[in-house]
């Protein structure tokens, strides 16, 4: 099997994907989230760990939801949940009450999400920071500061096309506060 690497720009949702979206609507049972692709996902109210028709979860427009895609093919609306196959959140659900959510590409994404992530591993020896990297090319970081979010977030979008050289070299020099 072999894999095209590109640099795509429009997200197209895939079943068991793991994205950050944002509320935009809510009609009855049903949230409308915005993932980023050709259409707006739906998840259910009860598509959260504890949920139930007495126990609703505190969803709001305008919400970040991290979930994962139950359902997502071409000819029908994308599904979310914010469970895992037990029923557990797993680190699922509503999150970002502060935070900076920005767009990467889809290549720097799988960078990012790559299990010995060089780039994920440099960046925490310069600052303690919150990291949620969503497959559809949204990321969320906090930081102790705002300041500290914004240089880990443009730390985040310059590397984007640099060698492990350079960005070593640049995160030396904000270490070493010389930036």
């Amino acid at each position: 099997m072999y894999w095209i690497d590109s640099q795509q720009r429009r997200y197209v949702p895939a079943k068991g994907e793991s994205v950050i979206g944002i509320v935009t609507a809510k009609s009855g049972d049903i949230f409308k989230v915005d993932v980023g692709g050709s259409e707006q996902a739906s998840l259910s109210y009860l598509a959260f760990e504890g949920a139930t028709k007495r126990n609703r979860p505190n969803v709001q427009v305008g919400d970040l939801v991290y979930g994962q895609f139950t359902i997502a093919n071409k000819d029908m609306e994308p599904e979310l949940v914010c469970i895992d196959s037990c029923g557990r959140a797993n680190g699922m659900g509503v999150f970002g009450a502060d935070g900076l959510l920005f767009k990467v590409s889809l290549g720097l994404v799988r960078r990012l999400l790559a299990p010995q992530s060089e780039i994920v591993k440099d960046l925490e020896k310069i600052f303690p920071f919150e990291l949620v990297v969503g497959m559809n090319g949204r990321v969320w970081v906090k930081a102790k500061t705002v300041q500290q979010t914004l240089i880990v977030t443009n730390l985040l979008e310059t590397c984007e096309n640099m060698t492990s050289q350079q960005r070593q070299t640049l995160f030396k020099k904000v270490a070493e506060g010389s930036l």
